[in-house]
């Protein structure tokens, strides 16, 4: 939990609008619209553009940045802004505007909900973090009060120590001391026994409320902190938010570690204090074992518990893709001890093993077994590392199949992407009077001997990690479990965002969602989806799976349409249907960017719609014509650039001039205003028959283009609808005013005149 990022949390309700505090708000309505739709998402029932607009002077006068990492100060601004609106509220009440009264009630109490809760939980983690604070703080302290007293311990015994010696002497010395004063000698004496058992049992008392506190505080540390954050690392490496606060965990350890390490220091201090002076009963004596054995087993706890794999196994040549590694081909992986301690570097050698102790070797049928080849060990240290932390990287790991000696079966219950695998990782702590033995292990990994294998083992990957806690379940796909679409489609949204600048939106979401579960589930939040409708059986009519599909997807754009995707030009997902009624009502011209749904390999296509000349002619609406390309792959978009295919595309009808029938990307943004920073700039190049140019060659140059056939019974022309038939024209009579039909008649033969003057 960092202090920063929760402090963002609490009021990222109000950080929306700021980010444009740059420019005013007037500035930003005179945008291109394919931003202002990017601008629109941004706004929603927890902070309505309304606010944006009356209150926009007040916002944009705001410090944002400071309440974003300061909750006092956001709390102050919350308290001002439900002012804001109380005013703008008397302002609308005073119009007597019913409706934008309306509107400003239900913002304000929206507001007041949602950052009510979202401050109960940021506040309650602050808390939680101020907390753990104050205890490993404590323990601290409480370590260096003990240290005090266990000298002022040592001084009352070597004060009590000189006294008996003292009191001895002058024994001996019979003349040297009268009786009475021997007496009071020895009162005195006994007095400081006393005091000194007193202290004695003082000291072992306060030990054991100090292990105590270091028990609660370390039990804090590894079931929850340390849990949650192997759960976020997890998340992070299929694709969720970002891992953090690691070095905050390590700070926490290291007190406590130091703070333990410096109790047996003191215990070791008390068996001298024994050693010199006993008695029976000695609290020292009685307690010693007990106090020795609980802190070498809380030092045990936490060191074991300290060392973790900071950086999950990964092939440099597919960061994105970690635990899913190729025979062969190098990986690397890292380790680190929470523990930062100056006398455990560079005394610590880590040696990692191959599926150690995994009984699935046996229990398995056709499990396959793998070598490690390469540096199989490493010494840890805090040079290696940029924040100094102890750590130990392995960055020339292979791994290499047992081949057995008969052909390996392939009738086993698992395929080879669902065969779960794990690497684990040695060391051994070495101390006076103490030896401690440290391991801890990956998350599974998928083996796989060829590339193409590697979408199959990514599902797996996100699969066990959205749905398991247990890096040991390698059987996990023996009886894998059923996903909830909820935590689905939100793994799926961050397979995008990870990648590219975008995840994907709800609507989006509710495609995919159809296109798993079936159009009667609407997408449903608590639909169950079973693995192989993932990951392994054919979707609908089409002979490959949801997931390949969503995988070619991935790899078209980040391969070919990277921009157009991040700059929100790509609908994407979005069926048929949804299609048509998105397009139905816009200009002719206007076009939408879809994902095909039957190619495997990722394909991109637009559908544009087409107005009736009817409508020119009778004056009255006709039904629209859709067009759809033949979907684009990484073949054709390897030749030619999505955003050039868009521009030069040309439907040609025979004996016609072709022609682009693509003007406004939808919902009406002028189509070179969309693509044209993307458009291939002309190369200036010698004239194409200048034989004299040094590196002219001769030839024309040629450039690739678009080109559709259309029958010209699908082109709906005023050519088609002329002349009619004597019949034909008395209908139109009687539906349009004659004068009407003469006004168009003429722009019919005004164009039809210009277009024969450009032929001639």
């Amino acid at each position: 939990m960092c202090n920063g990022y929760l402090g963002r949390q609490l009021f990222i309700l109000f950080l929306l609008p700021p980010l444009f505090r740059m420019a005013q708000w007037y500035q930003l309505q005179q945008l291109d619209s394919k931003f202002l739709e990017q601008v629109h998402q941004l706004y929603d029932d927890s902070f309505p553009m309304e606010i944006r607009q009356y209150l926009a002077q007040w916002l944009e006068n705001q410090d944002w940045e400071h309440a974003a990492n300061n909750v006092s100060f956001a709390t102050v601004l919350f308290h001002d802004l439900l002012s804001q609106l109380d005013d703008q509220f008397s302002r609308f009440l005073i119009e007597n505007n019913f409706l934008l009264q309306h509107n400003i009630r239900k913002s304000k109490r929206n507001l007041q909900m949602e950052v009510g809760s979202i401050q109960n939980t940021v506040i309650g983690m602050l808390d939680k973090q101020k907390e753990l604070d104050a205890e490993v703080k404590g323990v601290k302290n409480h370590v260096i009060d003990v240290e005090q007293d266990i000298k002022t311990l040592e001084d009352m015994q070597d004060e009590y120590d000189f006294k008996c010696k003292t009191l001895q002497n002058r024994e001996h010395e019979s003349n040297s001391t009268s009786q009475e004063e021997y007496k009071k000698e020895q009162m005195h004496l006994n007095k400081m026994f006393l005091s000194l058992d007193l202290k004695r049992k003082e000291v072992v008392n306060k030990i054991v409320q100090l292990l105590n506190a270091t028990e609660h505080t370390q039990t804090a540390l590894i079931n929850e902190e340390l849990v949650e954050w192997k759960r976020r690392q997890q998340t992070a490496c299929i694709g969720g938010p970002p891992n953090a606060c690691l070095d905050q965990l390590q700070n926490w350890f290291t007190i406590v570690a130091e703070s333990l390490q410096q109790v047996r220091q003191q215990l070791k201090k008390l068996e001298e204090l024994e050693q010199k002076f006993t008695y029976d009963p000695d609290p020292i004596t009685k307690n010693k074992q007990v106090l020795q054995d609980r802190t070498h087993s809380l030092f045990k706890q936490l060191i074991q518990s300290s060392f973790v794999v900071e950086r999950q196994p990964c092939m440099p040549t597919h960061p994105q893709r970690p635990l899913v590694l190729k025979t062969g081909v190098q990986f690397t992986v890292k380790l680190r001890l929470l523990v930062k301690l100056q006398e455990l570097n560079y005394n610590l050698k880590v040696k990692v093993l191959f599926d150690k102790d995994v009984s699935e070797k046996n229990s398995v049928k056709g499990f396959r077994k793998f070598n490690i080849l390469g540096t199989s060990t490493k010494v840890m240290n805090m040079e290696e590392s940029t924040n100094g932390s102890l750590a130990a990287e392995f960055r020339h790991l292979q791994l290499k199949e047992q081949k057995n000696a008969g052909s390996r079966t392939n009738e086993g219950p698992l395929i080879v992407t669902e065969e779960l695998h794990s690497l684990s990782f040695e060391t051994q702590l070495c101390q006076p009077g103490l030896v401690i033995d440290l391991e801890t292990t990956s998350l599974p990994i998928v083996v796989i001997s060829n590339v193409s294998q590697l979408p199959s083992g990514w599902a797996s990957i996100l699969w066990f990690n959205m749905l398991s806690t247990d890096p040991k379940n390698l059987s996990f796909f023996l009886n894998p479990p059923y996903a909830k679409w909820s935590k689905l489609s939100e793994v799926l949204s961050w397979q995008f965002s990870s990648v590219t600048k975008r995840g994907l939106n709800a609507d989006q979401l509710s495609m995919l969602g159809e296109k798993l579960l079936g159009p009667t589930s609407g997408g449903s939040h608590d639909c169950l989806i079973p693995w192989t409708r993932f990951c392994k059986e054919n979707i609908n009519d089409k002979n490959f799976p949801f997931w390949l599909w969503i995988e070619g997807i991935l790899e078209l754009i980040k391969k070919h349409l990277l921009c157009l995707w991040n700059d929100g030009c790509i609908m994407g997902f979005i069926s048929k249907e949804k299609e048509r009624t998105l397009l139905k009502d816009q200009s002719p011209g206007t076009f939408l960017l879809r994902f095909s749904e039957s190619s495997r390999e990722g394909a991109i296509t637009f559908t544009w719609v087409e107005g009736s000349q009817i409508e020119l002619v009778l004056l009255s609406p006709a039904e629209p014509q859709f067009h759809s390309v033949e979907p684009y792959t990484k073949k054709e978009l390897s030749a030619v650039t999505f955003p050039d295919i868009i521009r030069n595309y040309k439907v040609m009808a025979a004996e016609n001039i072709p022609e682009n029938p693509l003007r406004f990307l939808y919902p009406d943004i002028p189509k070179d205003n969309a693509f044209g920073k993307y458009y291939s700039r002309p190369k200036e190049a010698p004239e194409p028959m200048d034989l004299d140019s040094p590196k002219g060659n001769g030839y024309i140059k040629t450039e690739l283009i678009s080109v559709s056939e259309v029958h010209p019974s699908r082109l709906q022309s005023p050519e088609n609808l002329l002349p009619m038939s004597p019949e034909e024209f008395d209908e139109v009579s009687r539906m349009v005013d004659p004068a009407e039909i003469d006004t168009v008649t003429f722009r019919l033969f005004q164009d039809s005149t210009v277009e024969d003057s450009r032929c001639s």
